[in-house]
């Protein structure tokens, strides 16, 4: 990943960069990985995530 500074504008790079690391994740991943996480509830969890995905395909 890249990010470009286009006429010294660092502000509208640096918000590129934070909505491009929203997108793929990584701010719920170190959320995520903060604590120790049961297999058991790492299972449930990524359950959820897939079932909230599907739900929101569905929608019109």
């Amino acid at each position: 990943m890249d990010i470009k500074v286009y006429e010294n504008n660092v502000k509208k790079a640096l918000m590129d960069l934070k909505r491009q690391l929203r997108k793929e994740g990584l701010f719920r991943e170190i959320k995520n990985r903060r604590f120790y996480e049961k297999p058991s509830e790492k299972k449930k969890r990524k359950q959820r995530e897939v079932r909230r995905q599907r739900m929101k395909s569905l929608r019109p």
